[in-house]
């Protein structure tokens, strides 16, 4: 007996997703300007070429597609990819030394922040009225305070860090804040590679003094 197999045409899915990319787009948009509270869905429809019912197919509602956009311009893609199976990792994880590490981590951190920093900062303005965008950033926070463990384990197998894990993951959680990136290259104008030294010499000096109470 045979199986009835949904057939989905691959010129209807890539029509699906420049659709989707659309949205985003339209969203990454409008909700830097005029605001994530001031943009309706109609206007996220308008903006991308689509119907306002599209929208919520694709993302059921607004705080949805806050958060798609938010998880895309993260990692750049709108790919099904873990972050732990993104290939700076690897990069980050095949490198011996602390520095070489933080080097490489560096360099990644201010690719990701060039890419996303005006959605991010509109989402932490947003945050403070309005509760979906609160629980999206704080989320993100979450996300981001657990990624940097991960990251603090990678670094002690080098045997050169002299804080507790715990610690370490605190200095690098602050240290990779998107709002650092935006105060430094954005507003003061320093190169992109002063802040990737910058990052580098203050975590790497914290990590390997002795820890203190």
């Amino acid at each position: 007996m045979g199986v009835n197999r949904r057939y989905v045409s691959p010129r209807r899915q890539e029509q699906a997703q420049q659709t989707r990319r659309a949205i985003l787009d339209a969203a990454a948009k409008l909700f830097v300007d005029p605001g994530y509270g001031a943009t309706p869905l109609t206007a996220v429809a308008a903006e991308a070429g689509v119907a306002v019912q599209t929208v919520y197919a694709v993302f059921g509602n607004k705080r949805q597609l806050l958060s798609d956009l938010v998880d895309v311009t993260l990692v750049g893609d709108d790919e099904r990819v873990a972050m732990a199976e993104r290939s700076f990792v690897a990069d980050i994880r095949a490198l011996s030394g602390l520095r070489a590490k933080l080097t490489r981590y560096a360099q990644h951190l201010a690719e990701t922040h060039a890419r996303q920093v005006h959605v991010m900062l509109a989402l932490a303005g947003a945050a403070s009225a309005d509760a979906d965008a609160a629980a999206i950033w704080r989320k993100n926070l979450e996300d981001r305070r657990r990624g940097m463990e991960m990251f603090a384990a990678d670094l002690a197998v080098t045997g050169e860090v002299l804080v507790s894990q715990e610690r370490a993951a605190d200095v690098l959680w602050l240290a990779q804040d998107i709002r650092n990136y935006d105060w430094l290259v954005r507003e003061r104008g320093w190169p992109v590679e002063r802040f990737e030294r910058w990052f580098v010499d203050s975590v790497a000096a914290v990590l390997s003094a002795p820890d203190r109470p």
